[in-house]
C-alpha cells in the first residue's frame, strides 16, 4: 500500500508541476504578439510615471531659500547610510539667510553606489526638502563620481521636465550646468 501511494502521490505532483508550467508559460506566450515600443533615447523622450524614483534633489521655497534645517532624520531613516550631513548655525536675519531657518545642511552628500532609492530618506523629512526625482542617467567613469552633493542636488530640481524657478529661485537654477531631462511624465 505505502508504494501505491508514493507513486500516487508522485503522478499528482508531476500533475500539478506541468500545469503550474503551463499556466506560467501562457503568460509568457501571450505577451509575444504584441506590438514592441522601442524608444531611440537620447534622442527621442521616454516616458517615466510620475511615481518613478530617481535621483534625489534639494527643494527649496518660495524665497529661494533651502528648506533643509539638517535635522539629520534622512541621515537616520536611510537604511543603507547613504546621506552625510554636517548642519550648521545662520544666526544673520531671515533675508541673509543660505536657508528657511537658522539651522542649515552645511555639507549634503548622497553616496548613490550606496543608495537603493528606497523613499525612506523622503519620508523621514519634515520639511519636505529633499525628493525624489525622475533622473535615471547614473552610468559614471569611478565610484567617487557616485557621491553628489549640496551644490548638485540643489542645482538638479531645476532639471525636471515640470519645474520652472520664480525670480527669487533664479540664481539657483542658473547653477545647473546639465540640460532638462528628455523624458514625458505620466
Amino acid at each position: 500500500m505505502s508504494i501505491l501511494s508514493n507513486i500516487i502521490d508522485a503522478a499528482k505532483e508531476v500533475v500539478e508541476v506541468a500545469r503550474t508550467t503551463a499556466q506560467g508559460m501562457s503568460v509568457t506566450l501571450s505577451h509575444i504578439p504584441t506590438r514592441k515600443e522601442t524608444v531611440s533615447y537620447p534622442e527621442e523622450a521616454v516616458t517615466i510615471y510620475r511615481r518613478f524614483r530617481g535621483e534625489h534633489f534639494l527643494d527649496v521655497n518660495e524665497d529661494g531659500k533651502e528648506k533643509c534645517v539638517s535635522c539629520f532624520l534622512c541621515a537616520a531613516a536611510c537604511p543603507a547610510d547613504a546621506i552625510y550631513i554636517e548642519g550648521a548655525e545662520d544666526q544673520r536675519p531671515y533675508e541673509e539667510r543660505i536657508g528657511q531657518d537658522h539651522r542649515y545642511a552645511k555639507v549634503y552628500q548622497i553616496d548613490y553606489g550606496r543608495c537603493i532609492l528606497c523613499g525612506f530618506c523622503v519620508d523621514a523629512c519634515p520639511t519636505d526638502a529633499i525628493n525624489h526625482g525622475h533622473n535615471f542617467e547614473w552610468a559614471v567613469f569611478t565610484p567617487g563620481e557616485m557621491v553628489k552633493d549640496k551644490d548638485f542636488l540643489l542645482a538638479n530640481k531645476w532639471r525636471e521636465p515640470d519645474v520652472t524657478p520664480n525670480e527669487n529661485q533664479l540664481h539657483l537654477a542658473a547653477r545647473q550646468k546639465m540640460d532638462k531631462l528628455n523624458i514625458i511624465l505620466k
